[in-house]
């Protein structure tokens, strides 16, 4: 959980920039689709009123540590400025030691598709350039059908992710989809998650 200004900010969504190296485009694609369904100023009004924690790096650069999906669909749909509600400011620290911060504060996850860890640099600059992880749309599919809780923590989401990725096969995330959120499903509430932040128990 993140503790923001009082104040919020007001910055061009082209100018944020990600934390994390992928994203589930699956889920993006979701989130535009909601916002396709609604009438156009409802639709601008939605994406202007999400709201944003972020860290100020370097330059008054914004950092966003969570909704990279949110992000990116409303990027997609065209929206300008969004409000950003700032977590810390950083802007007084040199690149690595802002990178070293954001990693020690699990700020920053520098994790790509496969699951491997990657230096700071490989952090994408724009959400356009972020990787798609399928086990990242899954993991959210999982949760949305209550196999767990979203955790407060930043970033937990890809554990789950991870763990299904070590479980279910990735052709058949990618050519039957549906049966693979069942399998993840059934997994997610086994004794062998206990471990995972979350965790809904069994049912």
């Amino acid at each position: 959980m993140f503790t923001m200004d009082l104040h919020t900010k007001r910055v061009a969504l082209q100018e944020l920039r990600p934390t994390q190296l992928t994203l589930g485009k699956r889920k993006v694609a979701q989130k535009r689709a909601e916002l396709k369904e609604l009438p156009e100023k409802k639709r601008r009004m939605r994406m202007a009123a999400q709201l944003y924690p972020a860290v100020k790096g370097r330059g008054k650069t914004f950092y966003i540590l969570d909704h990279h999906h949110e992000a990116m669909a409303a990027l997609s749909e065209g929206a300008n400025d969004v409000g950003v509600g700032v977590v810390c400011d950083l802007s007084h620290l040199s690149r690595d030691d802002f990178w070293v911060y954001l990693d020690h504060r699990s700020w920053v996850h520098c994790y790509d598709q496969h699951g491997k860890r990657q230096p700071f640099d490989a952090v994408p600059k724009r959400f356009e350039d972020m990787a798609d992880d399928p086990y990242r749309s899954l993991a959210a599919s999982v949760e949305e059908k209550g196999g767990f809780a979203k955790p407060d923590e930043p970033f937990f989401e890809f554990l789950w992710a991870n763990h299904f990725r070590n479980h279910i096969a990735a052709d058949l995330v990618k050519r039957k989809y549906d049966q693979a959120v069942d399998e993840a499903l059934k997994l997610a509430r086994s004794s062998k998650c206990t471990f995972l932040p979350g965790w809904a128990g069994k049912k």
